[in-house]
């Protein structure tokens, strides 16, 4: 039941919506491996959330709409589950995420977790680097949700080819991966091969017709498992489903699965109206639309009503129905 609920959840996230050919990248059975291992994590343990992108890159803040929503609900169902999660950005885009934080619906109650926003700039010094050492030496899962990710000459690139990080704006996150202690796994989300943990199918996305250069932008950087969303917000709402799905199955009194999922759901999963609200927050702090590059709500081109649309029908699934 639960890996059925799961499989109709990557269904809904991999039409392809914004038709950039992302159903080439989805990896079969991922988004069900990423949400056991969310789920099955050791309680208190330290969560990374990466994520930003800052594709916008004449603006500032250059952050774009997805990322944000995305994140903040992995950081949501995490923290529902126990554990301490940090959401890791670079500088330029601290403004939107400490936006998004501020008074961010989060789950009450014994045994929750924390949130809290961490930020470094592309050059770190002495003191940073420290700070940057000590994080990825806590992880116990590393998780990026639209995260810049560099190609095959170490640069971050935007869909149209710009290079972000001869812009100054990219912390390198992508060590933090390569610096977390041995067996932590990195899960990752992402919607048109530039993201962080794309490099699991970069061969895919160096074929891929409807994504212009993907061997310039293409990451290099592999995930150990990746779902690919036609939006990286839609991902993180179904990983966040996911796990909670996942949790249970495997902690539900006998002939009450159907409980313990409608409290998993209402604990790890936004609603509507906290999703509407954070956008605000982010779009009033500065952020734009990726394609449009407009400050407003709305998301790689598609209205708002899209992206709530598709929260609602991950959270159906995951609740049983049709």
């Amino acid at each position: 039941m639960a890996e059925a609920k799961i499989g109709k959840i990557q269904d809904i996230i991999g039409t392809d919506a914004g038709d950039r050919g992302m159903k080439s990248l989805i990896v079969p059975g991922d988004l069900l491996a990423s949400s056991r291992i969310l789920a099955a994590l050791p309680a208190s343990s330290t969560v990374l959330v990466l994520s930003g992108f800052p594709c916008c890159v004449k603006e500032s803040p250059p952050t774009e709409t997805d990322g944000p929503p995305g994140a903040y609900a992995i950081a949501r169902a995490a923290m529902a589950l126990g554990h301490t999660v940090i959401v890791v950005t670079d500088d330029c885009n601290q403004a939107v995420f400490a936006a998004g934080l501020e008074n961010l619906a989060l789950p009450s109650g014994d045994g929750v977790g924390s949130v809290t926003l961490q930020c470094f700039p592309a050059k770190l010094n002495d003191e940073q680097q420290q700070q940057f050492d000590a994080l990825a030496a806590s992880a116990n899962l590393v998780i990026a949700c639209e995260r810049a990710g560099p190609g095959a000459d170490g640069n971050c690139y935007t869909m149209r080819g710009i290079d972000m990080t001869s812009a100054g704006l990219i912390a390198p996150l992508d060590e933090l991966i390569a610096s977390a202690p041995e067996g932590v796994p990195f899960l990752a989300i992402g919607d048109g091969g530039n993201e962080m943990g794309m490099g699991k199918v970069i061969d895919k996305i160096k074929e891929n017709p409807k994504i212009q250069n993907g061997d310039k932008i293409g990451c290099v950087v592999p995930a150990d498992h990746l779902v690919a969303a036609s939006v990286s917000n839609w991902g993180g709402y179904a990983l966040a489903a996911g796990a909670a799905i996942m949790k249970a199955a495997t902690t539900a009194e006998p002939n009450k699965e159907s409980s313990s999922v409608q409290d998993w759901i209402q604990k790890c999963l936004p609603t509507d109206q906290q999703e509407v609200e954070l956008l605000a927050r982010c779009v009033a702090a500065g952020c734009r639309d990726g394609v449009s590059g407009k400050m407003e709500s709305t998301v790689d081109g598609m209205p708002l009503e899209t992206s709530l649309q598709c929260l609602r029908d991950i959270r159906n699934a995951a609740l049983g129905g049709n």
